[in-house]
């Protein structure tokens, strides 16, 4: 195994077992936990898990998009019984547009259907969805209506995320707040858990039961002075409510290690999950560092650059499957997948680690 993805320590306060066929370099799917249409929470599923269970992120599709791609990849995916699936939500940006009249400004949410994915693969497929809840771009109030959509749905895990700049900031009018960081999120779900809502005067509120994850990041938060800052808010989201973390994309393991590291030093119990990314394209090696404030080993980049583009995906495929490995033998709870849109390299992974 080579260096950068070896774990520097094993990962503390794990409370999902590994099975021998895990401990010894052979991955093992864990059996589909059987449900009479009845939800399970994120960390349910981890506390239940006899193996690390694997789950992925995907993205909406663009508005007015075929939705029979969504429901191909989602397909692809349900095969390697995934207990949840994340959905990333998205907010509305500035788009400028040519017109007859010119150059305009509007503003689009180029992805809705968030809550719609959820239900569909709740139901369709019985696997929990995951939906991202955002600060960027929505008012609390409006988190409140889709928190409410979602109880009704039987949708009871949530992702708080802060979400991107996306360069149109919404306009707050008749008395409308909004949450500016991840734990106002945490805190506002927090609050309906206890049967807390917005409106003060409602006669038959009852408390709401979700599971909220937040993120976390193992090379620090691109805004964060420093990672012992961002471990620190990572706490106060968790003291806040939040039942786990999944991290950040990563490609050397020894930062999502120490980080764990540095997490349970700092009185962080809660489970860690690693965030994966598989590297498919030559271009992904500026871009992902652009846009994820993330490294990419001298290892990585260098084979990567060397092979023809074809052959790019086949190198991180490689890649990732000694990533997983080593996460593995270093103690991970479970495995998560970014995704987004395509997983033929996530499906080439997991059939190698399968059939290992």
């Amino acid at each position: 195994m080579r260096p950068a993805l070896e774990p520097a320590i094993k990962c503390p306060a794990v409370t999902v077992p590994l099975s021998e066929s895990t401990a010894s370099g052979t991955f093992r799917f864990p059996e589909r936990q059987e449900r009479a249409n009845a939800t399970m929470k994120v960390t349910e599923h981890l506390a239940r898990a006899t193996a690390p269970p694997i789950s992925f992120e995907i993205i909406p599709p663009l508005r007015g998009g075929n939705i029979q791609s969504l429901l191909a990849l989602i397909e692809d995916l349900v095969k390697f019984r995934p207990p949840y699936i994340d959905i990333t939500s998205h907010a509305a940006e500035v788009v400028y547009e040519e017109t007859a009249q010119g150059i305009q400004r509007r503003v689009k949410r180029k992805r809705p259907g968030t809550m719609g994915v959820c239900a569909l693969i709740q139901n369709k497929w019985s696997v929990d969805a995951v939906p991202h809840v955002l600060c960027q771009g929505f008012t609390r109030e409006e988190t409140e209506d889709f928190l409410i959509e979602l109880r009704y749905l039987g949708i009871d895990n949530v992702l708080a995320v802060r979400g991107d700049e996306s360069g149109y900031q919404k306009p707050l009018r008749d008395g409308k707040t909004a949450n500016d960081y991840a734990i106002d999120l945490v805190r506002q779900v927090a609050d309906m858990n206890r049967g807390r809502y917005l409106a003060t005067d409602l006669l038959d509120a009852s408390p709401t039961d979700f599971c909220v994850g937040v993120g976390g990041y193992p090379e620090k938060h691109f805004e964060a002075p420093n990672l012992e800052t961002d471990i620190r808010r990572a706490k106060e989201k968790i003291e806040a409510g939040a039942g786990y973390i999944v991290t950040q994309m990563f490609f050397d393991n020894a930062r999502y290690f120490s980080y764990v590291e540095k997490c349970r030093a700092a009185g962080i119990t809660v489970p860690i999950i690693p965030g994966i990314k598989i590297l498919t394209s030559r271009a992904q090696l500026a871009s992902i560092p652009r846009n994820f404030y993330v490294d990419i080993p001298s290892e990585l980049s260098d084979e990567a650059g060397a092979v023809a583009a074809e052959r790019v995906p086949e190198v991180g495929v490689e890649w990732a499957e000694r990533q997983v490995k080593g996460l593995l033998d270093g103690g991970a709870p479970s495995l998560h997948f970014y995704v987004m849109q395509n997983a033929r390299a996530v499906s080439r992974l997991l059939d190698r680690l399968r059939l290992a």
